[in-house]
């Protein structure tokens, strides 16, 4: 959870000590981790930002900017690389710009002391000048600390409706990465391979009748296997066609 307090923080990995003001109820998804992320196309970007797919010697990436549809898993990967941070011992914290613009940017202060921050959602800052400049300083403290800042918008940072123009170009400076949405046939994999994780045996049949049945976000396809995965504790019964036709009434 992520708290607001007007003098410099206490920190410690992955959270701030002692709230005083203002808390916000931001929390990291728990399912929301590299380990459960079905990359698709996106397997490149998936292995730099995992920093346990780093190799040895190499400094990973200090600024990415990811931009992609709703639902194509940009707030997932944020997410899974602040629960990674923590995990390592490193400090971070989440914000999304959606819910921080109704709190005075000065809530940011002491957080480039951190060694990551994930930006998520960064165009609901347009044409609030003062969140703009203060996450352009923000970048500038971090980048001076050797810090990470991971970035996440529905568009190319240049398609931003920013009014700081030197805010676009900051946002420009590192990697930018198109996240692809997935394809039925990628959709099928991740579902299949959530399921695993669940400790659940989901045929690629069984699979394919749940995307074709289901509305095809994969937020909606995990809620539809989590219901599944409930149901089958309680009737002690493998997922199979007829099983989810009962329990989704399809």
């Amino acid at each position: 959870m992520i708290w607001y307090e007007p003098a410099k923080p206490t920190i410690h990995s992955g959270y701030m000590s002692q709230p005083l003001q203002l808390p916000l109820s931001v929390q990291l998804r728990d399912d929301a981790t590299f380990a459960n992320f079905y990359p698709g196309a996106n397997d490149s970007l998936v292995n730099m930002l995992d920093l346990e797919k780093c190799p040895e010697g190499i400094e990973p990436e200090s600024f990415l900017y990811l931009y992609g549809a709703s639902g194509s898993g940009c707030s997932h990967l944020l997410q899974a690389a602040c629960h990674q941070s923590d995990r390592l011992g490193m400090r971070s914290a989440y914000f999304p710009m959606q819910e921080m613009v109704d709190y005075p940017p000065r809530i940011l202060e002491g957080f480039d002391a951190l060694d990551l921050i994930c930006l998520d959602n960064i165009e609901a800052i347009a044409g609030h000048r003062m969140w703009e400049e203060a996450i352009f300083n923000l970048f500038n403290e971090l980048r001076e600390g050797g810090k990470r800042l991971l970035v996440a918008g529905h568009c190319p940072p240049r398609q931003l409706p920013l009014e700081l123009p030197d805010l676009i170009s900051r946002l420009s400076w590192g990697l930018v990465f198109h996240v692809q949405p997935l394809g039925d046939n990628d959709k099928v994999m991740a579902l299949r391979l959530r399921a695993h994780l669940r400790g659940l045996d989901l045929s690629e049949d069984v699979a394919r009748f749940i995307l074709n049945r289901s509305p095809r976000t994969m937020q909606s396809l995990f809620d539809v296997l989590a219901r599944l995965d409930g149901a089958s504790l309680r009737a002690k019964r493998k997922l199979s066609i007829p099983f989810v036709k009962e329990v989704m009434s399809w």
